[in-house]
């Protein structure tokens, strides 16, 4: 970290952990998680640290999810809290997304209200549906809501998990929610939610269904974030990442939505990683060569980029919020190389 920096506050009376961040420059680009599925409840605030563990609604649910997960089945549980517009009295509210195909530009999505009691057993045949599991979802049919159009912002402001996600998440949760949702027609719902990694980067959302994170999120960028109505290097330094895509596949990402603008959201795309230094467990590489394959909506052009991402700097992190700062040394990387290929 930067001397000029570090002067503007002390780190010992510094309890946030994005202010850490944010001053010693740190880009959050690659730290959005890798998911082919999220699942989605509302339960009601406040939520204790370890919310998964002790509700009673979600307890039963965990031994499904960490099955779900032994199989290798990319899936992100989250929270969000009613709201008094939004939901219904008696009902729980379950978002289900899910990865249409190996190409793709968004997530698809089914939504449920169904009465409280009958929350637990649709989670449970979905969770069994994902692992191929006997299951039947034809008794929640008359509880499913058409809402396809419909985008959702998802602000982090799970203050028990960490303080800044509360301290940063919860003014830009309100801006969103009393002067971007009421103007949309009904096309945009804000939501808090529960912990969903990257406290460092608060605040910190997710934007489904495309699946964009985003952090450190500053007043001045949700105009740009929520209406798409400006250049796109605007939000160049919010951008966590693509859920569709892995670490060194988002850093590439990014770059080339730069070139492309806004256009490039709606085009359907996969990622690997070509190659990447062999590192000790818990190293953290410092290059990869990733592909990004890519084709238009209608599929009438298909095509690829090849990137090369390297290490370029190392910055000051922290990964938690405290009274005394534990500090982490963090690789910043650079796109070094981006042809197209076709």
């Amino acid at each position: 970290m930067q001397t000029q920096q570090t002067d503007q506050f002390s780190l010992t009376d510094c309890r946030f952990c994005s202010l850490v961040s944010k001053a010693s420059g740190e880009d959050p680009i690659g730290t959005a998680g890798t998911y082919d599925y999220w699942l989605i409840m509302e339960i009601p605030q406040p939520w204790p640290q370890e919310i998964f563990y002790e509700n009673p609604t979600i307890k039963p649910l965990i031994s499904l999810f960490q099955e779900v997960e032994e199989q290798g089945i990319n899936i992100r549980p989250m929270l969000i809290a009613p709201d008094s517009e939004y939901s219904h009295p008696g009902f729980t509210r379950v978002l289900y997304y899910y990865r249409p195909a190996k190409l793709f530009s968004q997530f698809e999505k089914q939504e449920f209200v169904v009465p409280e009691e009958k929350a637990t057993v649709l989670v449970t045949a979905i969770l069994k549906q994902l692992m191929q599991q006997p299951n039947d979802l034809s008794q929640f049919q008359e509880y499913e809501q058409q809402t396809s159009h419909i985008r959702e912002l998802m602000v982090c402001t799970h203050a028990q998990v960490d303080l800044a996600c509360g301290r940063f998440g919860n003014p830009i949760y309100r801006r969103l929610r009393k002067e971007y949702a009421p103007v949309s027609q009904g096309k945009l719902r804000v939501w808090q939610t529960t912990h969903f990694g990257g406290h460092q980067f608060a605040p910190t959302l997710a934007d489904l269904p495309q699946g964009c994170f985003w952090g450190h999120l500053e007043p001045e960028a949700l105009n740009l974030l929520v209406n798409r109505n400006g250049s796109v290097s605007g939000l160049r330094q919010f951008y966590r990442g693509w859920a569709g895509l892995s670490k060194f596949e988002q850093i590439a990402e990014r770059e080339i939505w730069m070139q492309l603008g806004w256009t490039w959201l709606n085009y359907l795309k996969s990622g690997q990683v070509v190659a990447k230094q062999e590192v000790s467990q818990g190293e953290d590489e410092d290059w990869a060569e990733v592909q990004i394959d890519f084709a238009v909506p209608d599929k009438s052009l298909l095509g690829a980029y090849k990137a090369r991402v390297e290490a370029c700097d190392r910055v000051i992190s922290a990964l938690n919020s405290a009274k005394e700062m534990q500090l982490k040394a963090v690789k910043q990387y650079r796109v070094s190389s981006l042809i197209k290929v076709e």
